[in-house]
Parts: structure tokens; C-alpha cells; sequence
């Protein structure tokens, strides 16, 4: 029989199988927390007595009715109402929250920027990123990310394009991790001619997919490749990839690596290619309860494995691939293209998952899009970008 100090095994099945897949949306540091915690503690870092904004009634509370989302950045239908119980369901959509969480939200991002990572801290989790990311696929190989098999469903491209009809086909998929992404798309292709490159600079990681069982150097091949570097990927040329996947990958990058990932994006791109993206959105419990000596900038912090990870909003992310923020801040020395793309669905998950076990909410934020690369020529000459950076200060 246990002694009293010993702490209870915690069962790890918190989300319905549906849901499985957000449990792996975020790498936080864990926290102990106690299996009936009082009203008065935390939750997950949050007070537990703030609530959800809740919709008017409109509903007969049969759970039949609010089953899980189907169409693509619709972000479900089961949306919270007066009367609801919270622990009726795994997840709620659409949950906004109240003046009471952000008030909460903004004096933790306050705390967060008084105690920030030191100087010395933040010039080596910046100097070698990859080398984080190396530990962290060393400790974890292929066990801390789930399949993400919602993706067919989000961005419905992925079922047009591994029909048996379609056409020949090149996905690059930029920080690959290990082949969570992949593989799940090579699960359900019947394209013949499909072939996805994938690509991370975690050299573990890349190990990790060519190791998988599934790999398969006719449909799928693995490279070591850094988006915010300045070489394209190996074998790549110019104008030859149809789509590119970002799924939680441009908010591991600082944001001073911006401009050079776009770049290296639209360079593979053919004209009219899409970028399927999806990762952090601001106000994401994961940045709500980051503690001190995390914060790097604004939005931006590093984990405590020592990976990093920005935190996105809707108007930012149309800002930058569209081309209004992604201005390098000194001139660049050659004649480059300045990347623009056209934003053709942009959007804001937000939900709020319960565990149902615990009675604990978690509010989630993230941001997802589709962009396209413009067939136009865009501002591109040295002296443009001087004149650009003249008008700014």
C-alpha cells in the first residue's frame, strides 16, 4: 500500500479520441496539480473561478446537436450558452473570454516583462535554435506529438491533391518535426505522383521521419533545411513546390527571421502556390502562464526546454504575409524580391477545453490561414527598400 507522500499516477486520457489531437498543440512546462483542486487555486495557471463568456440560449441542450465541427475554418458549432454545463463536453468553440481573464491576461503578460530572460539567456537560446530543438527530438523521439490527422479536414486542398486524378504533386512541409505531418498525408494518398519534401533543422528529427517505417523515398524525403537560412532546400529549385505546410513552425522562428523565411517561401513557390499555416494565437494559455525568466520579446518567449515560441494575432499575420511588416530593418546589399502574399482565408480558433476528470478549463488560441503566392512582380530593388526604411523612422 502507498505511503501518504506518494503521489497518485495521473491518467493521461483527459480528451475524448476526437480531441486528441490539441493535446499535443502546445509544449508547456508541466505543473503538478492536485486531483480536486479547491476553488480558490489555479487552474493550469489560471484562477479557477473565472468564466467563459457565455452565448444566449438558443438550443435543447440534446448532445446530439453539438457534435464535432466539419468544415474547414468554421472552428465548430458547440458553442457555450446560458445554462450549459462546462463539463458536458471535452471542448466548447468559440469561447471568448470575459474583461475579468483579460484584466487577468494583461497583468500576467506585465509580470512576465518585468522579469525577462537574461541577456546572456537570451543570446544562446538565439544563437543556435537547432540545437534545442536537437535535445528536445533526442528526449522525446517520435512519442510527444500526436498524428495530426485533422489536417484533410482544415485545409480540404490535402483531399484534392491525393486523389487518385490528381495531378503530379510537391508539398514541402517546413519544420517537419518527426513526421506527425507526413505520414498521416501519405496515409491517405492515392496520387501516384505525389511526393512530399520534408524538411526540418533539427537534424534528430530528420532522422527520426527517415528511420519511420512508412518512409519511402518515392512519395517522401527528409532533409536537414533551416527556413530563415539562406539556401533553399536540397534538390529544390526555384518555382517548383505546388503547397507548403507551416503548421506551429513560424512561431519557433524570432521575429528578425521573419522576412528571410518569406523570402525562402515564395523563392520554392510556384505562382499561385499555397501555404497551409496554422500555430499560436495571443492570449493561448501557453503564453498566459509563462513565468518569469521566459519572456524574450513581445510575444515571444522561450520554453523551458529551450525551445521558443511566438504568439500570433489575425491583424499581425495579414500584416507580414502581406507584405507590410516583413521589411528587412537594414537595406538589403543585392536585388531581392520584397514577398507578398495574398491572404486567402485567415482566422481565429479559439476554444476552451475541459477536463472533465478534474473540472479544470483551458482557454486556447490559435491562429489559422491559407495564403497564396502572387503572380505579380513585387517591390524589389535595394534602393526601394532604403526609400521604404527612410519612411518609417
Amino acid at each position: 500500500m502507498g505511503t501518504p507522500s506518494e503521489v497518485p499516477k495521473r491518467s493521461r486520457q483527459q480528451l475524448s479520441k476526437g480531441m486528441e489531437h490539441m493535446r499535443t498543440a502546445v509544449t508547456i512546462d508541466p505543473i503538478f496539480l492536485p486531483k480536486s483542486p479547491p476553488l480558490e487555486t489555479d487552474a493550469y495557471g489560471v484562477p479557477i473561478a473565472l468564466e467563459p463568456v457565455r452565448n444566449p440560449t438558443s438550443r435543447s441542450h440534446n448532445p446530439d446537436n453539438n457534435q464535432k465541427r466539419t468544415d474547414p475554418f468554421a472552428f465548430g458549432s458547440r458553442l457555450l450558452e446560458e445554462g450549459d454545463n462546462i463539463f458536458e463536453f471535452n471542448a466548447w468553440d468559440h469561447v471568448e473570454t470575459d474583461d475579468a481573464y483579460k484584466e487577468f491576461s494583461e497583468l500576467q503578460y506585465a509580470k512576465q516583462r518585468e522579469a525577462p530572460v537574461s541577456d546572456f539567456d537570451k543570446s544562446r537560446f538565439n544563437g543556435n535554435p537547432a540545437r534545442w530543438w536537437n535535445l528536445f527530438y533526442a528526449n522525446n523521439k517520435t512519442n510527444f506529438f500526436k498524428n495530426r490527422k485533422w489536417l484533410a479536414q482544415e485545409f480540404p486542398i490535402i483531399n484534392e491533391l491525393t486523389t487518385p486524378s490528381a495531378p503530379p504533386t510537391l508539398l514541402l512541409e517546413v519544420g517537419a518535426g518527426a513526421g506527425n505531418t507526413a505520414f498521416p498525408i501519405l496515409g491517405l494518398n492515392q496520387n501516384p505522383s505525389l511526393k512530399i519534401h520534408a524538411c526540418d533543422f533539427s537534424k534528430k528529427a530528420v532522422d527520426l521521419i527517415r528511420g519511420h517505417e512508412n518512409y519511402d523515398t518515392k512519395f517522401i524525403q527528409a532533409d536537414v533545411w533551416d527556413v530563415a537560412g539562406e539556401e533553399l532546400p536540397p534538390g529544390l529549385e526555384e518555382g517548383t513546390v505546388d503547397v507548403v505546410l507551416m503548421i506551429f513552425i513560424f512561431s519557433a522562428l524570432a521575429p528578425s527571421q521573419w522576412d528571410q523565411a518569406l523570402r525562402n517561401i515564395y523563392r520554392v513557390l510556384k505562382p499561385g502556390g499555397q501555404v497551409l499555416f496554422r500555430d499560436y494565437g495571443r492570449g493561448d494559455l501557453a503564453q498566459v502562464r509563462f513565468k518569469k525568466g521566459r519572456y524574450m520579446e513581445e510575444n515571444f518567449y522561450v520554453r523551458g526546454d529551450g525551445t521558443r515560441v511566438y504568439f500570433f494575432e489575425k491583424e499581425e499575420l495579414e500584416k507580414i504575409w502581406g507584405g507590410e511588416k516583413n521589411r528587412p530593418a537594414q537595406p538589403v546589399q543585392e536585388e531581392s524580391q520584397m514577398p507578398a502574399f495574398e491572404v486567402i482565408h485567415i482566422g481565429v480558433d479559439r476554444r476552451m477545453l475541459v477536463n472533465r476528470q478534474r473540472k479544470l478549463k483551458m482557454y486556447r488560441c490559435w491562429m489559422q490561414a491559407v495564403f497564396r503566392k502572387t503572380e505579380q512582380q513585387l517591390q524589389a530593388t535595394n534602393g526601394d527598400n532604403a526609400k521604404v526604411n527612410s519612411e518609417n523612422q
